[in-house]
């Protein structure tokens, strides 16, 4: 904590100077090294030991299931599924495939469905004393092959069950558990939780990706996680997780394989990703050749020795809630943990420290409490203007080059998340720079420090695993600083700088380093509030850069710090410009689908980007509303253009039987699509004055939670060749109608149709190259 000094030369303060130069590389070093301490390991040849995970053995697993798209219902997915049930069985497990139709509630009046097809292997144990179950899905999103999301996850299973055949037999049963049509609509995950007979509850083991490289994080667990992040720090040779991850990932409406089994109930267990790369996701670039084999690498260590350890313990125990929630967070080669309980005590001791250091300040007349509630209150500036202006960076960005308006994350984007970084320092150095000398230092450093401690109060309030991003930083910031006031020497207080420093940089570095890819350059307001508070932490170290506030020193020379800091940034900007191009390797995402309304005779382009690309902008020419809602296409919020009416035969509708039973009416429906390669078919059923009382799909019974209304959305993936079979109960005497669309990946062949350029490709998002052919059907 800065103390009064008295004037000096320049000349006198260039020592001083010097010092806090060296301190504050050794801080920027220390910040290195905890980034770099999350990057994953080399991969191990083919030839490491039995026991061992090794991604290069894994590695061959990935190119077999990525050869292809191989969306649920599809041939390709069809042949997967066969290898797998190859591999598993030449491993020794039972092994047998699921056949079943999988339904979630998509909100009111809609569900989702799916004809699935799971791989369910069984490794016995010893002597159980319950179920280890490892889970990754083998189907692909619709537009690439999925080599990341999900093969990678599937081959880190498959080489670790290999590696556990080879040791010694696991006290526990294990049950791999390779699901289907996750990308549709998690159906794989909710059939087997359903209906499957080795589905009574256990820990799970989840795998999943969301990118193509970076370490995979643990981020996501059960409720009452305390004794399965014991279990993971023990076990995982590469724990990089972060209990403010769980927190934020609860909040979000996102879902995996693993939320299915959270929602049934009998299920406890970890959720595991990769993130970094996110340009590929899902989109045709997501092949083996883009897959980092260290992140396979250490995806499936942790697979491996998580396996070992849970198939040797006692599962009962871990198979329900513990009594709380742990707080974590990692360190290079380590995990920092401890009980949640510990979360309010922490909280409260930071906001007592700060108190502390307010009035150690007063005591020893360097501020009074007036002028440190005003540098408080002055401390709300950064802290809402640097998370705007890195959010800037990325608008600036996307007017220099609108490719990037549909993305995440640029495809190279480490040195714009440096020049992101550079500019929430920009924007706190310029505030410090200008009201240093008014203020006062100290009472700017104990102002941040005390927004730090509010900020960690309410995060104990409301999310307690993320309470810790803030409560440490001020903690020893508060402590340190007040012996620095009470000393009034410069050693101690280059030694507190020093001390607080490190502090924020090994709890906040790592955080912020996960969540800039997590969340993306796109949302780059968000992750940059963890770098705001290690800047705001970091003021003491970062004073010592600046000439003595006494010495007469010009503003004007005080603003090098901070001029720095812009410099880096901009530069670091242009440098990214020049890394990040698009190519054919690094495209240009596009979205871009075909509605053809049989009805009608009229057909129409429709693009989900807000801004369309050169290319997308040849088919549409503004917003437009579809006028009802469509598979991945809303009835607004789109960019539309006329379209030439192609030839394509709408879905067919036979009414098989309709009976008056009991005052409602029972209709069964044969729906046969009639192109080749259909992916799924949305139904939907609309009783004018009535209600839709009951009904069933593909076999499965629509939850009674989405029928008692008027209308009934049902989209079904992975229909069968055959026709879907639909039973319907509706109450009322006004017609029933039945618009029913279907829908094939590709736009190739369609009138009008113009090529995407080589540099120009599908985006990773479901519905970007999709061909929607809808006819309403009256049933009286």
């Amino acid at each position: 904590m800065p103390a009064e000094r008295s004037p000096r030369t320049g000349r006198a303060d260039r020592p001083g100077r010097l010092l806090g130069l060296v301190v504050v590389v050794l801080l920027l070093g220390l910040a290195a090294w905890t980034v770099v301490g999350l990057q994953p390991p080399d991969p191990r040849p083919a030839d490491a030991p039995a026991g061992e995970f090794s991604a290069t053995r894994a590695f061959a697993h990935v190119e077999r299931t990525a050869a292809d798209v191989h969306v649920a219902g599809s041939p390709e997915n069809d042949r997967v599924v066969e290898d797998l049930v190859g591999t598993l069985t030449g491993l020794g497990l039972d092994t047998r495939v699921q056949n079943a139709v999988g339904v979630r509630e998509g909100g009111a009046g809609e569900v989702r469905m799916a004809r699935v097809r799971n791989v369910v292997g069984v490794l016995p144990g010893t002597d159980p004393t319950g179920r280890l179950y490892l889970m990754a899905h083998h189907d692909s999103a619709e537009a690439g092959p999925g080599a990341a999301d999900d093969a990678a996850g599937v081959a880190a299973l498959l080489e670790s069950v290999r590696a556990l055949t080879a040791g010694p037999p696991l006290r526990n049963d294990v049950v791999v558990v390779l699901t289907d049509a996750e990308e549709a609509c998690l159906c794989g995950a909710e059939a087997f939780a359903a209906s499957h007979p080795l589905a009574g509850g256990g820990v799970v083991l989840n795998f999943e990706a969301r990118g193509t490289s970076g370490p995979p994080i643990m981020f996501e667990t059960s409720l009452g996680n305390a004794d399965l992040a014991a279990a993971f720090a023990d076990a995982a040779p590469h724990p990089v997780a972060s209990s403010f991850a769980v927190e934020v990932y609860r909040a979000l409406p996102n879902d995996t394989d693993f939320s299915v089994l959270l929602d049934d109930g009998d299920f406890t267990g970890m959720n595991t990703a990769f993130i970094d790369g996110a340009a590929g996701y899902h989109s045709p670039q997501d092949t083996p050749e883009r897959l980092d084999r260290r992140t396979l690498q250490a995806l499936g260590d942790n697979a491996l020795a998580l396996a070992r350890e849970l198939g040797g313990r006692d599962l009962a125990a871990l198979a329900e809630p513990a009594a709380g929630d742990a707080t974590y967070f990692p360190l290079p080669g380590s995990l920092v943990r401890y009980p949640g309980t510990f979360v309010w005590p922490l909280a409260g001791a930071a906001l007592v420290a700060v108190a502390g250091l307010v009035l150690a300040l007063r005591s020893r007349g360097v501020s009074s409490l007036r002028r440190t509630g005003a540098a408080a209150l002055l401390a709300v500036v950064p802290l809402a203007l640097a998370p705007l202006a890195a959010q800037g960076l990325w608008a600036a960005l996307v007017a220099v080059r609108p490719g990037y308006a549909g993305m995440l994350d640029p495809w190279r984007p480490g040195w714009f998340r440096v020049a992101a970084v550079a500019t929430v320092l920009a924007v706190v150095l310029v505030w410090y720079a200008l009201l240093r000398r008014r203020v006062g230092p100290a009472p700017l450093a104990a102002g941040a420090l005390g927004w730090l401690a509010v900020i960690a109060a309410v995060l104990a309030a409301v999310a307690p695993g993320g309470s810790y991003l803030a409560a440490w930083p001020a903690l020893v910031g508060a402590l340190t600083g007040t012996v620095s006031v009470l000393a009034r020497s410069r050693a101690v207080h280059v030694l507190g700088a020093a001390v607080t420093g490190a502090a924020a940089v090994l709890v906040l570095a790592p955080t912020a380093a996960l969540f800039l890819p997590a969340l993306g350059l796109s949302q780059a307001a968000a992750p940059s509030v963890v770098v705001v508070l290690a800047a705001l932490a970091l003021l003491p170290a970062l004073e010592l850069l600046f000439p003595d506030p006494e010495a007469g020193r010009s503003r004007l020379g005080a603003m090098a710090v901070p001029a720095t800091a812009v410099g880096v940034a901009a530069a670091c900007a242009v440098a990214g410009l020049g890394v990040d191009r698009f190519d054919a390797a690094h495209p240009v995402p596009s979205r871009l689908a075909y509605l053809l309304d049989s009805d009608r005779g009229e057909a129409r382009w429709v693009s989900t980007e807000s801004s369309p690309g050169e290319w997308t902008g040849r088919f549409v020419d503004g917003p437009g509303s579809l006028g009802a809602d469509y598979p991945y296409l809303t009835g607004r919020d789109v960019q539309t253009g006329p379209a030439e009416a192609a030839a394509l035969a709408a879905p067919e509708v036979t009414v098989q039987s309709d009976e008056e039973l009991g005052g409602r009416r029972e209709l069964s429906l044969r729906v046969l699509p009639r192109r080749d390669d259909v992916r799924l078919v949305d139904l939907t059923v609309t009783v004018d004055g009535g209600t839709v009382v009951r009904a069933r799909v593909g076999g499965r019974p629509v939850p009674d939670a989405a029928v008692g209304g008027d209308s009934l959305r049902i989209t079904f993936h992975a229909p069968p060749a055959d026709g879907l079979q639909v039973g319907l109960t509706v109450e009322g005497e006004g017609p029933v109608r039945l618009r029913v669309t279907d829908a094939v990946d590709g736009l190739a062949g369609l009138p009008g149709f113009q090529p995407r350029p080589e540099e120009v490709d599908v985006a990773g998002v479901h519905g970007a190259d999709l061909v929607l052919v809808t006819e309403t059907t009256d049933l009286g």
